[in-house]
């Protein structure tokens, strides 16, 4: 419960704050992906400037969580070989507790 209180709290204002963004920047502007030549319409892409900038967010934590995938990925292989050597010791343990049942069940009983 507290954790919905504390998401509306964040998440109502950061959503009334993008609606009042957006409105406010509706404004057509073009984007010229031509340095040499800006006029040029073929490598131009006109949009309301809000969509540039969450285009631009949207952009910036896709490639922030690649960058962050990528510089755990030695970590991940860590966990997994360790993970891999885990079973592999509790398989040699249940090994060794069938044989030391075995060998106890031939035991003459006292």
């Amino acid at each position: 419960m507290a954790r919905k209180i504390v998401n509306l709290l964040v998440l109502l204002p950061i959503g009334i704050i993008l609606i009042i963004f957006c409105v406010a920047n509706r404004q057509l502007v073009t984007m010229a992906f031509n340095p040499f030549r800006p006029e040029d319409q073929v490598l131009a892409l006109s949009a309301p400037f809000f969509v540039f900038v969450f285009i631009a967010l949207i952009l910036g934590m896709v490639i922030g969580s690649a960058a962050t995938w990528f510089a755990q990925g030695r970590y991940r292989k860590r966990a997994r070989n360790e993970a891999r050597e885990a079973l592999r010791w509790q398989a040699e343990a249940d090994r060794h507790r069938n044989r030391a049942e075995q060998i106890a069940g031939q035991l003459p009983a006292k």
